[in-house]
């Protein structure tokens, strides 16, 4: 499952078009090259400190954008629990 693919998709929707082919790059990289969607999320919620090779200008951009978007849903993280529930 996708933690909250909609942080994705709104940064995508907001930024994309005014990042720089090199930006755009990095953040191909970042989208694609973590073994699993939830780094990603703890990163830009910073649950969880980003490995050097992807604490870039776009991380940081996604980052502020998480920041912002809290402040702005005051949204609840995705709950974990299911992860932990025994199998039925």
């Amino acid at each position: 499952s996708h933690p909250d693919p909609s942080l994705r998709s709104l940064f995508a929707k907001e930024n994309l078009a005014h990042m720089s082919e090199e930006q755009l790059n990095r953040y191909d990289r970042l989208i694609n090259e973590p073994s699993n969607d939830w780094d990603i999320y703890y990163w830009a919620t910073e649950a969880k400190p980003t490995p050097a090779e992807f604490d870039t200008d776009v991380m940081a951009m996604l980052r502020e954008f998480a920041k912002n978007r809290n402040r702005e849903q005051r949204l609840r993280q995705p709950d974990l629990e299911y992860l932990f529930e025994p199998p039925r």
